[in-house]
């Protein structure tokens, strides 16, 4: 019934900035704790951030001044915002809504994000 959509991954120089986007559909979107993860190849998944019902976002210290959560209620999205990107960064990221702060319910499929030279 809730389904999780990413996109905007892609190919992008190291320096290069990219802007993923999660659509929600069904549910209630304004009551979910979204977070973002990532899983490098040939490694497991790890987390990003999250962003919160009252729009407060934390981060990994890998990503900390350099990607930015953000949700616009109205759309039922959430984003994230990635500037500096370095190589260590390519990873299938995957975005996630939670019922309560401390539960993920559900998971989107993830999109590629390949930083290369």
């Amino acid at each position: 019934q809730v389904h999780l959509v990413e996109s905007g991954g892609g190919l992008v120089q190291p320096g290069g900035s990219l802007r993923l986007s999660c659509v929600v559909s069904g549910g209630l979107f304004s009551n979910y704790t979204m977070r973002w993860y990532r899983r490098p190849p040939g490694s497991q998944n790890e987390l990003v951030g999250l962003i919160a019902i009252d729009g407060t976002a934390h981060y990994e210290d890998s990503v900390k001044g350099r990607f930015t959560i953000s949700r616009d209620n109205a759309k039922k999205t959430v984003y994230l915002e990635m500037n500096s990107l370095k190589p260590e960064d390519t990873a299938v990221y995957t975005c996630t809504a939670g019922a309560a702060m401390w539960k993920t319910d559900y998971w989107g499929q993830g999109t590629q994000v390949t930083v290369s030279s």
